[in-house]
């Protein structure tokens, strides 16, 4: 059975809005502030035990349009693995080793995690992130924590009613003030 690993960027007060300088954004490029080998070498160790991604379609189009043209380990893995794409209103991919979910998004993602295989990682992709929480499809959270407050944005926990309890499982912190902390559902 495969986990959805949900990874992500975020500032001190949640927001995970435009980290890596997507134009159009107020506060965007943010995690450039914090420039460490560390960090680098943990994302990458990230991506090359992951078998596969899967992303929203903002997210997979800024990939899409970003990795192709890159080289080096990490950029062979992501241009490699599959990834699974979860839109409404993509039709084609062009990005190689790409899947279109078909259907209901919740049921695709169900069926994913029965086969066998590693983990799926899910990056950015807020709208698809919100969907997985609320139907308890997340197996582990790994929030990178960057030391700023940008006071506003989108951001990785929706305004709920809904309490969810979290239990911390791995810590790390850089030398540049980021900490990662990974987390399981309470119900793992």
């Amino acid at each position: 059975m495969r986990r959805v690993v949900v990874s992500e960027f975020v500032s001190l007060d949640g927001v995970m809005e435009a980290p890596g300088g997507e134009e159009g954004y107020a506060h965007t490029g943010w995690v450039a502030l914090f420039p460490d080998g560390g960090q680098f070498a943990y994302k990458l160790e990230e991506v090359l035990e992951a078998e596969a991604l899967l992303l929203g379609r903002v997210t997979y189009q800024g990939f899409a349009a970003a990795w192709p043209s890159r080289e080096g380990e990490f950029a062979d893995k992501m241009n490699d693995m599959p990834k699974f794409v979860a839109s409404t209103t993509l039709t084609e991919l062009e990005w190689n080793s790409s899947t279109l979910l078909e259907g209901d998004v919740v049921e695709a993602v169900s069926k994913l995690k029965q086969e066998n295989g590693g983990d799926i990682l899910v990056a950015g992709s807020r709208t698809l992130v919100h969907t997985l929480m609320a139907h308890d499809l997340v197996d582990e959270y790994r929030v990178m924590i960057f030391p700023v407050v940008l006071g506003s944005g989108r951001r990785l926990f929706p305004d709920t009613s809904d309490k969810n309890v979290l239990k911390l499982v791995d810590t790390k912190l850089f030398d540049s003030g980021v900490v990662i902390h990974a987390y399981h559902p309470a119900r793992n």
